[in-house]
This record gives structure tokens, C-alpha cells and sequence, in this order.
């Protein structure tokens, strides 16, 4: 059976273009987003450094099926700036991207195919210009373990190769792992059977391990 899909391509970091037409002028920001406070943040730093243009016109897609988007036209012609956007966006095969473009009207009515062309251009500039990059989606667990088994669950972390996204030595010991999402059930049974010093057929009638915890957090 194939791994479900855990990768998808996004921006490395912030992108700008422009394209200009008759006196108009549409200036292109892309980022990578991941939630929606973070594109409803992006939005509003351009529209800040912006605030006299006509229109700031977005579009976004987010999540690794794609499912979650939405193209805004900011009150041009219904169908004639955030689609061309998102067009590109898919175009270009991105996820977890946002891109603004912000207009400076020049005094002449482009029609809808001017505008088209003209959204379609400017965020097709930003994202040439920006560099794309592969992520894997991860599952963040949380580890709690008293200080009696911190020898099993270090030495298991790292022989198991796994990523320590945090770590927290108050009390208790605590570490938040970032485990490739397809990978999160086989090693997850395998750290749990290290720190209980039981083979791997026996871990799933383990229903707790005494002093240690796995909680889920987030995907990221």
C-alpha cells in the first residue's frame, strides 16, 4: 500500500512583482501562509503600507488538499483579479501561499481582459521571482516522561532519528516531536515499545506506560 501524500511545494519566503499598463500600476506580494490568521496578517501589513490604493485584490490557497482557498476581487469587475491570481498559484503548483496585488489606478479603464491579463501578470512575477520549496507534512507529539526513564526516551529519540522540536526539563521531562506524518504510526509504536523495554509485537496490549505520555498537538 503507497504512503498517503505528506509533501507539498510552497514558497521559501516572501516574493515581489509588478506588471504596469496604461498608467496602471499592479504591484505583486506573495507569501507562505498557514492559517488564516496568519494571510488575514499579511493582508493587512499590505493594505497598511498601501492605503492609498484603489484595490488590494488576494487570493489564497492553504492545506495539503488544497481545499481551503479563496480569490477576492477587492471591488474590480466580478471574476477579473482574484481568479487570475489563484490561477497562478495553481499554476505554479503551490499550497500555503498567499498573493496580493495591489493596484495604483493610472486614469484608464482597462476592461475585463486587461484586467485579467493584467492580475494574471503581476502575480505570475512575484511567484518567477520566488524560490519554491518542498515541505513534508509533520505531526508535532508531545512527550511527558518522569526523569527515571529519561535515559530510554533520549536514547530511543535519537536512535529512531526523530526531530526534537522543543524541549522542556521542569518537573518532568517534556518533548514535542515533529514526526513525518506517514511515518507517525511506526514510530510511535516503536518509541513506545524502547521505553518499555518490550518487543514490538507486544507494545499495542500496552494500554499506558507508567511516567510517560504521548499527546498529539498539531499538524504542521
Amino acid at each position: 500500500m503507497p504512503n498517503p501524500k505528506d509533501t507539498y511545494t510552497t514558497l521559501a519566503g516572501p516574493a515581489y512583482g509588478e506588471f504596469r499598463d496604461r498608467g496602471s500600476k499592479f504591484l505583486a506580494y506573495a507569501f507562505p501562509v498557514y492559517s488564516e490568521e496568519e494571510w488575514q496578517a499579511k493582508l493587512e501589513e499590505v493594505r497598511r503600507e498601501h492605503p492609498k490604493a484603489r484595490h488590494h485584490c488576494y487570493a489564497f490557497r492553504l492545506g495539503l488538499d488544497g481545499n481551503n482557498f479563496r480569490a477576492n476581487d477587492d471591488g474590480e469587475p466580478s471574476g477579473t483579479a482574484g481568479r487570475p491570481i489563484l490561477g497562478q498559484i495553481d499554476s505554479f503548483g503551490l499550497v500555503n501561499v498567499i498573493v496580493i496585488v495591489v493596484r495604483y489606478f493610472g486614469g484608464t479603464l482597462l476592461g475585463a481582459s486587461g484586467l485579467i491579463n493584467a492580475y494574471r501578470e503581476s502575480a505570475a512575477d512575484a511567484l518567477g521571482r520566488a524560490e519554491a520549496v518542498e515541505r513534508t507534512v509533520e505531526d508535532v507529539y508531545r512527550v511527558t516522561f518522569d526523569y527515571a526513564l529519561m535515559g530510554q526516551v533520549m536514547s530511543s529519540i535519537k536512535s529512531l532519528g526523530l526531530e526534537m522540536a522543543r524541549q522542556d526539563f521542569g518537573n518532568t521531562g517534556v518533548v514535542e516531536l515533529a514526526i513525518r506524518q506517514s511515518e507517525v504510526a511506526d514510530k510511535l509504536r516503536r518509541l513506545k515499545a524502547a521505553v518499555a523495554g518490550v518487543y514490538l509485537e507486544e507494545v499495542d496490549g500496552l494500554e499506558e506506560i507508567e511516567g510517560f505520555e504521548l499527546e498529539y498537538l498539531c499538524t504542521r
